[in-house]
């Protein structure tokens, strides 16, 4: 079984940068895709970004293109979200997330292990 643990998380000032990891325990097979989730207070959890197993393809919530930068290192096991130019609305909870194939083109509907969860506030 794969457990997902993010770290990183914290306050950062509007503008700021970063950065935020996951580490999986457990073996992740050679189609296990990784991203992010978010969801901020009294909204539904959303969608940030989803890199495939080679680190080869991502894609991006519009919301974080240009601004936020997913990468990983399969041997490793570890995703990262690199945010940089952070702004209010990134403040929520940022939710890890693996899943096969399907992952990559429909993440919302394919998530085989979620994380705990990590913070992150920007302050103004």
């Amino acid at each position: 079984q794969v457990h997902l643990i993010e770290s990183g998380g914290g306050v950062v000032q509007a503008g700021g940068s970063l950065r935020l990891s996951c580490t999986a325990s457990g073996r992740l097979g050679p189609n296990n895709n990784m991203g992010w989730f978010r969801q901020a207070p009294g909204k539904e959890r959303e969608f940030v970004a989803v890199i495939s197993w080679s680190a080869a393809s991502t894609k991006y919530a519009d919301s974080v293109k240009d601004r936020f930068t997913i990468s990983r290192t399969p041997e490793e096991n570890t995703v990262y979200l690199q945010m940089n130019s952070v702004k209010s609305e990134d403040t929520a909870v940022y939710y890890c997330a693996t899943g096969g194939a399907l992952f990559f083109n429909l993440p919302h509907l394919a998530v085989d292990t979620w994380g705990k969860g990590i913070q992150v506030t920007v302050s103004s």
